[in-house]
């Protein structure tokens, strides 16, 4: 499932940041499934932001420092409606899920 539809993900304003100032280099952020961060001697940077998945903030979550933020999610929100990402999703669902039925009737 894509979730932009076509959307390019580099046009879409959502990576974490870090306050060094705040982080106590605890690691929860090198958790990430999607590879973002990479450690170094000062700690945890955001080396592939655009690995990150959209609309999620788990390492913002679980960092013992609060250290890590993203963007509002307004801001995603509007972005969206804005440029019709929903209503795309909608129908890609919808056309996912009539696959998926028509190939479970032929196997019947």
């Amino acid at each position: 499932m894509a979730w932009l539809t076509g959307y390019p993900r580099e046009k879409v304003n959502w990576f974490p940041t870090i306050d060094h100032d705040k982080c106590v280099k605890c690691g929860m952020c090198m958790n990430c499934g999607r590879n973002v961060y990479e450690w170094t001697k000062e700690g945890p940077i955001v080396a592939q932001p655009y690995n990150c998945i959209i609309g999620c903030n788990t390492c913002a979550n679980l960092c013992l420092g609060n250290a890590i933020s993203f963007p509002n999610l307004n801001e995603l929100r509007e972005l969206y409606k804005r440029e019709g990402i929903w209503e795309k999703v909608k129908e890609q669902l919808q056309r996912e899920v009539s696959l998926i039925l028509k190939r479970s009737c032929q196997e019947r």
